[in-house]
């Protein structure tokens, strides 16, 4: 867990409700070819309003929302985070459907329109 990016993941999970898992592994293991990879958080909607470890929870055929958290302006990185965590979601799993949010403390009014012309969620808000 990060210092910086949780309490802005458990915030925006607060307002959403559901299950979250922190710290999701998408790809679980690293291999010779291949990186291990995890996501910032996965929401699992219409579940019990607690946080669990991903071994207690199954995101298969449910919706959830994947949710990229960085403490500060939108920027690329973070858009590819979310962009491509939704990907290898739909790929490695079998959701029913997911939801990308990049979530972040400011806009860039740039990237802002190039996000949702891809699917991205960007949300504004502040740690307390």
């Amino acid at each position: 867990m990060s210092k910086l990016e949780t309490p802005l993941t458990r915030k925006f999970w607060q307002q959403t409700g559901g299950t979250l898992i922190e710290e999701f592994p998408a790809v679980g293991h690293g291999g010779k070819d291949y990186g291990y990879r995890k996501l910032d958080g996965v929401i699992i909607l219409g579940e019990e309003h607690a946080i669990k470890h991903y071994s207690e929870a199954d995101i298969n055929g449910k919706d959830i929302v994947c949710i990229q958290t960085k403490k500060n302006r939108l920027g690329m990185y973070l858009l590819g985070q979310a962009y491509f965590s939704k990907i290898l979601l739909e790929k490695l799993f079998s959701p029913k459907s997911v939801r990308t949010i990049a979530l972040c403390e400011r806009n860039d009014s740039i990237l802002l329109p190039i996000a949702e012309t891809h699917g991205v969620e960007v949300v504004i808000m502040q740690a307390d």
